[in-house]
Parts: structure tokens; C-alpha cells; sequence
């Protein structure tokens, strides 16, 4: 029978090809499980990524990863994690095409939009170009002056309205089902900052090279790019499975060093709360995999 991994690594989007990196540089026998439907691969150019002047897609940002740890002896493989149990040494994952047993498994799983409603093919040509955008953390920058319009409610859309105002005076706020639901308070906050406010249903009909355009009960609206703040779904389905403690947002609990409440179980990147950035992924995935270095040395001195 074979010897169990040093580590599993689910996902293989900035955080879990950091980790792998890491972990393959210290020597150790690590396997990545991709699904291939991470967010990072669907990012048409960031700016906001240090050591690219020019911006770099998210696909290539992630090819380029993947060959950095394969280069050091990282296997990778595309399937889904469908299962995670809990061994007396370890785990034993279960996906499609087979099974494995490790001594330890990071998740990084990642979260995923919650899309507007439109059509599938229209949404991807228009994420590409974008007219769509899903972070104005990572590329507000791009909007400025623009008229941009934000499909949401409740706090998350007035936040995410509020914060684009910082770039433009065109902001547009727009109820993704009937009517707004905000406070009086974030009334006044969107009026004082002069944010159109306007009842829908929202959906985003055409695009064309330069602009989208969104109807809703009060008409046709056309703008530079739309951000959806609708939340996101993560991925904390392989740390339920295991009773792992989640965070009262619902993403995986962990220490400062990336661990979970499962023994030699860690998480990292957009499943654990943090910026949902690139670069910060890639720090937790370079904290996990120390962690993940030091406590197996704990247990067995790594000697070549």
C-alpha cells in the first residue's frame, strides 16, 4: 500500500498553488486537487497585483503558478474533492477517478459569486470585457469617472455603493428583486453622497463594446460596468464534513497560523474571512504551508 501524502491540497488558486510551492521547495510529498472552476482563473487583467506594471490576466497569473510549483516536484491533478474522512493517522480524500490517503489536507477552496440574473454566455462576455466587475477593491481604480451601476440591497450594496463613490460621481444603486430594503440611515449615507437610487427587478439584458445595459421597473439604464454585491457562496463543504468550527460569517475558523479546530486540518485563502485578494491569499498560503512544515516535524524529524 502506498505511503500516505504529506499534505493534500484542495484547490489550486492562488492560495493552494502558493502552499504547494512552499511545501515542494521543503521536500515534502504533496498532491493539489483542482477543480478548475476557481475565481483567480476568471479575472481579465489585474492591476492591483505588485511585480506586473502592465496588469496580468488571472488565468495566466495562475498557469504561471502552477508550472513554479510543478517545476519542484508538486503533482496536480483536475478532479473534485467530493469527500474527507477522518483517519487515526490522517484523512482520506475521495474524488471522482480515486482516493488518498495524507497526513494532513489544506483547503482552499474559495468562494464563489453569486451572479446576477442573466444569461450565462452574455454574463461571461461582458465579465471578460469588463462590464461586469465582482471587486471594486481590485479594480475601482478602473471605473473612475465612469457611470457605474450596483446590483444589490441591504447593507452589502449600500457599502459597496458607498465605496465606489470614492472613484465616481456616477453611481447608481439598484435593487436586485423589487424595491430597495435599506435603513433611514443608509438613506440619508446614499443621499448625501448623491447615489441614484432605483427599484428593479435588475436584470442585464445587452452589452455592447462600451457598456451594459440593465433593466428594471423604472426603465433601461445603461453604465460603463455593473458590480453584483448579491454576497458570495463559500466552499466549507470538506470542513463540515469533518466538524470543523466555521466563523459566525460562515467561512472555516482558524488560528494565526492557519490551523482549524481539526487536528492537521488547515484552510487558507477566500474560504477563510479575510480581503478576498490575490495577495493575501498567497500569504496565508504561505503561512498554511510553514505551519503545515513544522507541525510534521513535530512528529517526526523531516531528514533527507
Amino acid at each position: 500500500m502506498a505511503e500516505p501524502l504529506d499534505c493534500l491540497i484542495v484547490g489550486g488558486g492562488p492560495a493552494g498553488l502558493t502552499a504547494a510551492i512552499y511545501l515542494a521547495r521543503f521536500h515534502l510529498d504533496i498532491l493539489v486537487v483542482d477543480d478548475g472552476k476557481g475565481r483567480a482563473e476568471s479575472i481579465p487583467c489585474t492591476h492591483n497585483h505588485a511585480g506586473y506594471p502592465d496588469g496580468i490576466s488571472g488565468k495566466e497569473l495562475v498557469r504561471l503558478m502552477r508550472e513554479q510549483a510543478q517545476r519542484y516536484g508538486a503533482r496536480i491533478e483536475r478532479d473534485y474533492v467530493t469527500r474527507l474522512d477522518q483517519m487515526e493517522n490522517g484523512f482520506c480524500a475521495t474524488w471522482g477517478s480515486g482516493s488518498v490517503e495524507t497526513k494532513t489536507v489544506l483547503l482552499a477552496t474559495g468562494v464563489k459569486n453569486r451572479r446576477p440574473p442573466m444569461d450565462e454566455e452574455l454574463h461571461d462576455e461582458a465579465l471578460q470585457r469588463g462590464l461586469i466587475r465582482y471587486c471594486p477593491i481590485c479594480d475601482g481604480f478602473e471605473v473612475t469617472d465612469k457611470n457605474v451601476g450596483v446590483i444589490g440591497s441591504d447593507s452589502r450594496g449600500v457599502a459597496e455603493a458607498i465605496f465606489l463613490r470614492s472613484y465616481t460621481p456616477h453611481v447608481t444603486l439598484i435593487a436586485p428583486d423589487t424595491a430597495l430594503k435599506v435603513t433611514e440611515e443608509d438613506k440619508r449615507r446614499l443621499k448625501d453622497a448623491g447615489i441614484q437610487c432605483v427599484d428593479g427587478p435588475a436584470q442585464a439584458v445587452a452589452i455592447s463594446d462600451k457598456c451594459i445595459v440593465v433593466e428594471t421597473a423604472e426603465g433601461h439604464y445603461t453604465f460603463d460596468s455593473v458590480y453584483p454585491a448579491l454576497g458570495s457562496d463559500t466552499h466549507t463543504q470538506l470542513a463540515e464534513q469533518l466538524g470543523a468550527r466555521l466563523s459566525e460569517q460562515g467561512c472555516i475558523g482558524v488560528d494565526a497560523r492557519q490551523r482549524t479546530s481539526v487536528p492537521g486540518l488547515y484552510a487558507a485563502g477566500d474560504v477563510v474571512i479575510g480581503l478576498d485578494q490575490i495577495s493575501h491569499a498567497m500569504g496565508e498560503g504561505g503561512v498554511a504551508a510553514t505551519t503545515i512544515r513544522n507541525d510534521l516535524a513535530k512528529e517526526r524529524p523531516l531528514l533527507r
